[in-house]
Parts: C-alpha cells; structure tokens; sequence
C-alpha cells in the first residue's frame, strides 16, 4: 500500500444514465433525470440504451469522476447517507447538440461539490446510488487520506463581563453620553 503522502488524487471515467420520461404539464414535454452511473464507461454522447414505450434511458455522457485528499470528509459524508450515492451535474447545452437540452457536465462524490451545484439553481443536480465497486474505490481512497480531528472545547475568556464601558465608542465623535443608549426623542414641537 503506498504511503498517505502518494497519490493525493484518484481519477476514474464515469458514465451518467438519463431516464427521458414524458412531462406531466403542457409546458413540459419531457423530464429528464440521471438515474445510475456506468463506472469505467467508453465516450458515449446521448447513446440510447434502452426504449420502452414513452420512456427511455440515455448514456447521456462520460466524464472524469476525480477524488481529492482535501475531499476525503465530503466523500464520507456520502457514503454515509442512507443509500450511499455520487452526484450527476446536468448544464445546460450552449451548442445544442444533445437532444435533452442537457449535457453531463460532472459525477462527483462530494456532497459539498453539489450543494454548491444545486445552489445556483440552474443545473439539473440528482444522486444516484453509487454501485459496491465504486463504493469501495471511493472508501479505500477515504481511508488513506482522512484524518479525524479530535474535539477541542473552547474555553470562554474570563474578560469582566459586568465592566462598565463608560461611553466607549467612535473617539471622533464627540459623546455626552454612553453611544449604547437608546435614541432620545429630541423632536422640537413643529407648528401644525
């Protein structure tokens, strides 16, 4: 086994399945969904796979899954969830070449990674189960590199919280008073 200090990153070629099912409103013809990942899948844009009725899966893409050291807590975070699951990223087509609209853009194992995705609101963001082959590669690159820290409690600083601050605040500007009061009413009687 190599040392913590090698390999600080893992590649793998990873495929997304679409599911194209029809719409259920007027404005929406079609709704598409990733629905599994190929791990080690050839190129393949918008292949069809497999046709039944009005529904149909896609290999919508293949992208480069990557794992990073920095990562490894993000990763846990997903093979942790209750069905261990990546994440498909879907952006929008700027060449309108897919016949989706969509074009796989990443796979990724981080839960962080697609909380920012899904954030944006302008990608198509799903987890997928993630198949035991691909779960073991993820946690064996897990267990190489997490670290826990150990829980540290902070201690409160013993600063005089009962100390009277006697009128502290901007010294540019001139204070009568305490700057911590509340705003007197200093209105002069208006004639009506």
């Amino acid at each position: 086994m190599s040392s913590r200090t090698e390999s600080w990153k893992r590649e793998l070629q990873v495929g997304a399945v679409v599911r194209r099912k029809p719409g259920v409103t007027r404005w929406a013809k079609h709704v598409y969904k990733p629905v599994a990942i190929i791990p080690g899948a050839p190129d393949a844009f918008w292949k069809e796979l497999v046709h039944e009725d009005d529904v149909v899966d896609y290999h919508a893409g293949t992208v480069t899954m990557e794992l990073f050291r920095a990562d490894v807590e993000a990763y846990l975070v997903s093979l942790n969830l209750a069905v261990p699951s990546v994440w498909v990223i879907l952006d929008r087509d700027e060449s309108q070449r897919s016949p989706s609209g969509w074009v796989v853009s990443a796979i990724t194992a981080s839960a962080f990674e697609a909380q920012d995705a899904l954030d944006s609101g302008e990608n198509i963001v799903e987890a997928v189960p993630i198949p035991e082959s691909l779960a073991a590669w993820i946690k064996e690159f897990v267990d190489m590199h997490y670290i826990e820290e150990p829980f540290k409690k902070r201690r409160r600083n013993k600063h005089d919280i009962d100390g009277i601050e006697d009128g502290k605040g901007d010294p540019r500007i001139r204070q009568t008073s305490d700057v911590f009061r509340a705003p007197k009413t200093n209105r002069k009687p208006g004639v009506h």
